[in-house]
């Protein structure tokens, strides 16, 4: 379904200021689509899992405490938590990119994409289609080796959910909020 070109990808991170701008530069990569393989979210929209177990820590257009407001949503997740995908996608691209981290940009349809952003590392290769709950990655674990140093009790005090995801969905190059997409009724 896509056709992976390392020259033109490198171009468009070095070219890139922006998560935005990022997203919108994959529709200039090449893809080949056929009728056997198109995928489709009839039906699922609203009803997708989360990627991530784990509490949302700011909903699209909320802003935080700088006054920035995103597009996506932002998750709080425990250290090495697994990171699944949320429904059958191709993978359009894995990597870091920016100070985002390790980002992975699934396609679960033409003209959607599902970006997760904050990984620590990513599993898959861009092309390559994935099946709904396949893993894509593992969050960080940057506080499990200094959690103790934080409790004067020894109890991990402050470190269950230390990682943030932050998840943002895209239709036609425009962000949409995650609200409509997953289902957002769960405390993980």
């Amino acid at each position: 379904r896509f056709v992976n070109d390392p020259v033109r990808e490198a171009i468009l991170i070095a070219s890139t200021d922006t998560l935005a701008d990022f997203a919108k530069g994959l529709d200039r990569v090449p893809s080949a689509y056929s009728d056997d393989i198109a995928m489709s979210l009839e039906g699922q929209k609203g009803a997708l899992e989360l990627p991530v177990q784990g509490i949302i820590l700011r909903f699209a257009g909320e802003a935080d405490a700088a006054g920035v407001s995103r597009p996506g949503i932002i998750l709080a997740t425990r250290p090495r938590s697994i990171v699944t995908s949320p429904a059958a996608a191709t993978i359009r691209y894995t990597g870091p990119l920016l100070d985002l981290g390790q980002v992975i940009i699934l396609e679960p349809q033409t003209d959607v994409l599902f970006v997760l952003a904050g990984l620590d590392t990513v599993y898959g290769t861009a092309g390559e289609v994935i099946d709904a709950g396949a893993p894509l990655g593992l969050m960080g674990d940057a506080e499990a080796e200094t959690g103790l140093d934080l409790s004067t009790d020894g109890d991990d005090t402050g470190v269950g959910r230390s990682e943030t995801l932050y998840m943002e969905v895209r239709r036609n190059n425009l962000p949409e909020d995650p609200s409509l997409w997953f289902r957002m009724d769960k405390d993980g």
